[in-house]
């Protein structure tokens, strides 16, 4: 995380007085676990696949999104920290051990989250799932208006692109929506695992959709934040979109901290205003990547 918060400029923030008071982030994802570095940052958890009522996470991707967007790095004294420390969390279990979902799981997150996030003043939804072609258009809908509902009640809806790139028009189906922020992945670095960067399978965007997807990018290479087995082993590497889009959630939250009366729409165009262009083909880069010093006009 280190590496990260150098790459979006994350480290020229000097400690603040409004970075104490974090906003509410709902995480749709895997759970998360009891992590060291999560410890009380947790208000509710919903288990949409198990129904089960304490926080657990049987895959552990969603406590590496959760570490990412706010871990507080206790365990490694602050090397693996996230970009937004002081947030609060609203977890939703929508996908099972293997990392596998459903459009209804999905659909009943998304409902319970529309009818309970003023009560919990969710002002950010975290969404790293890749959800493939949709075949029943109902069911796509359905998302839709719940997506659509969510962002005119001015939540930030941000969302991954999907690993499914590059080919044109390969971004997840929620991805391509309208009333989503998108995020692709962009990283210099190669992966040790598969030797490939994440900008290689990072979902693109095509000109027959309609929308300029994805929206911005942000590093998804190699990323070290909280493992679910932290018994062997506190942290872990992983790729994706899916943890570059809590970097970018993380950054919309330092922002709503610093701004609190901001609505969405100006979160979403202050983020895309103050990305750094890669010169890269939009629908790759969408407006570059997320740029905290920009972003929060430091001068």
């Amino acid at each position: 995380m280190d590496r990260v918060r150098k790459r979006i400029q994350l480290d020229v923030l000097k400690a603040q007085q409004w970075q104490k008071y974090g906003v509410t982030v709902a995480i749709l994802d895997t759970g998360i676990a009891s992590h060291p570095d999560l410890l009380g940052k947790c208000l509710i958890f919903k288990d949409f696949v198990n129904h089960k009522e304490k926080p657990y996470d049987d895959n552990g991707h969603g406590t590496h999104v959760c570490g990412i967007l706010c871990g507080s790095g206790e365990a490694s004294c602050g090397k693996y920290r996230g970009i937004a420390p002081s947030c609060r969390l609203v977890v939703c279990k929508v996908l099972d051990k293997n990392g596998e979902g459903a459009a209804d799981t999905m659909l009943e997150a998304l409902e319970w989250i529309w009818k309970q996030h003023k009560k919990y003043d969710i002002r950010i939804i975290n969404i790293s799932v890749g959800i493939g072609k949709m075949h029943d258009k109902r069911k796509y809908n359905n998302m839709a208006e719940y997506l659509e509902k969510l962002w005119n009640a001015g939540v930030v809806i941000i969302c991954a692109a999907g690993n499914k790139g590059p080919r044109p028009g390969s971004i997840s189906n929620i991805g391509g929506m309208n009333k989503v922020i998108t995020i692709g992945c962009y990283d210099d670095l190669e992966t040790v695992y598969s030797g490939e960067n994440c900008s290689i399978y990072s979902g693109r965007g095509s000109k027959a959709s309609g929308y300029r997807k994805p929206d911005l990018v942000a590093p998804g290479t190699g990323i070290v934040s909280c493992n679910n087995l932290y018994s062997k082993e506190l942290y872990i590497a992983k790729n994706g979109t899916s943890m570059a889009t809590p970097i970018v959630s993380g950054c919309a939250a330092l922002l709503l901290q610093k701004e609190p009366y901001l609505n969405n729409d100006k979160v979403k165009e202050r983020l895309q205003f103050s990305a750094q262009d890669l010169g890269k083909p939009w629908n790759w880069q969408g407006w570059g990547m997320v740029n905290v010093k920009n972003l929060l006009e430091i001068h």
